[in-house]
Order: C-alpha cells, then structure tokens, then sequence
C-alpha cells in the first residue's frame, strides 16, 4: 500500500504541472481574437456579455471597480463571455497596463475564472494565490453551488481585500471543504505520531526515539497540512483547535490501541 502510495505521486505532480500550464494558457486563449464592435460605447469596468449579472448587480460591480480604481490606482475589470468575445480589443478599450487585472469568466470550460495580470500586480499577489483563487471560485462544484455571479463577486472581493492590505501569499478565507482536509491529515498524523510511540521493550512508557524518528512525517501532516493552511487563511480559533484536538485524539487512540488489543486477548 505504502508503495503504491509513492508511486501516485509522479501522477500527482504531472497533474497540478498540466493544470497550472492550462491556467496560464487561459487567458491568451479568451483574448485570442479582436472585435471590437462587441465593445460597449461608453467607458465602463464591466462587459457582461453572458449577462451573468443583473442590471442591479452590474450597477453596484460598476460603481465597486470605480471607487476601488480611484482610492487604490489599482485596475479591476470583469469580462463575461460565452460564444462570443471582444478579444483582445479590451486591453486598448480598458488601457491595460501593469497595474491591471482582468477576470475573465467563460462557462464554456471546466473552471469559468480566468485573470490576465499586470506585471505589478505580482509583486503583491504571486502567481501561486491566482491558481488558488481560481480553484476556490471557479470550480463547477462551487459555481452549481453558489452561481456564476457569486464566484465572480467572490473572487473579487479575495482580489481587492488582499490588494488593500498590501498583499496575500495565499487566498483569504477557509472554505469547509478545505478545513476537513486539514483535519483529517492532522488527525492521521496524529495516528502516525501515536503509532510510533508505542513502548516496544517491557516497562517502556513512551518510545519517544521513534516518534522523534517519524516526526517528518506526521509533523508534515499535523503543521504543514494540518495547521499551516488554517493559521495563514483565518484568524478563527476554532478550526485550529479542532485540528489539534483531532491530533492529539488521533495519537492517543493510535498509542492505546495495543492496551486495547491485550485487554480482550486476556478476557477471552
């Protein structure tokens, strides 16, 4: 088993290497062709042509993007297409520079979110938060869930909060589904760490050696896994306490386990 497990991992790294070639991919592709008749007429930081939004929603986004512009110099435009697209003709429609980012949302895809970036831009927000933010909002799963606007608005609300803080290495917010990864890699490194220090020779309390031995292991899963995702995207105290608390559960089972097991061999 343990085999087979190390074997999926060159699988694994293949994945994420052709997921993030896709992402970078994306946006060319959306902006590939040049119509410029499908440009509106009058300036505006939104075209809506797979009219995701509605009127009231768009209204609200416009004036959002403005004030956002004109506080932080900070350029924020949204492109919403399906079978047709203006192309390339935005970047002289909006003047995109360094300073800018377009989101691009297309249902056509497997993720609907796709962001052109300013050179500027990745001196705040690494290339890492894009792929992070991408995934979080513009899965299917998410976008059934909560709708097409929703991921937008989500995604940009992600943008202009870390933008106004002067930067994110990662996407602000724990998603549950994310938490319950967390915990459960802490409480399996739990299960390693209380494994590993079973007592092995007569009147030993703790094998403290071996646990100290497995330690890059389950300390991976507890603290690079476990905690690291929790303390960097929250300030919540609950998920990290509950994330402890599945260790320290995990180990305790996993330690007590043999007492459990001579217990019921002697009453039989």
């Amino acid at each position: 088993m343990q085999r087979s497990f190390w074997r999926k991992i060159p699988v694994l790294v293949t994945t994420f290497f052709l997921a993030g070639l896709v992402w970078m991919m994306q946006p060319s592709a959306a902006l590939a062709y040049d119509n410029p008749e499908l440009l509106p007429d009058r300036p505006t930081p939104v075209i809506d042509l797979a009219k995701t939004f509605t009127d009231i929603q768009e209204e609200q986004l416009v004036a959002d993007l403005d004030k956002f512009t004109a506080d932080t110099g900070w350029k924020l435009r949204v492109l919403t297409q399906y079978d047709r697209t203006p192309g390339r003709a935005v970047i002289n429609f909006w003047g995109l520079d360094d300073k800018s980012i377009l989101l691009v949302a297309d249902s056509r895809g497997g993720n609907i979110l796709s962001f052109s970036v300013g050179d500027a831009v990745y001196e705040l927000l690494p290339r890492t938060f894009w792929i992070e933010l991408q995934t979080r909002f513009g899965n299917l799963y998410y976008v059934r869930e909560h709708g097409e606007d929703r991921a937008i608005l989500g995604a940009l609300e992600s943008v202009e909060s870390c933008l106004i803080k002067g930067g994110c290495n990662v996407v602000p917010g724990l998603p549950r589904e994310q938490w319950i990864l967390t915990l459960i890699t802490s409480t399996l490194g739990g299960v390693i760490c209380g494994f590993a220090a079973q007592p092995r020779r007569p009147g030993q309390a703790l094998a403290w050696q071996w646990a100290l031995i497995f330690s890059p292991l389950w300390g991976i899963l507890f603290i690079a896994f476990g905690i690291g995702p929790v303390v960097t995207r929250t300030t919540e105290w609950l998920p990290l306490i509950r994330n402890i608390s599945g260790f320290l559960i995990g180990a305790l089972v996993a330690y007590l386990t043999p007492i459990f097991g001579r217990s019921s061999a002697s009453e039989t």
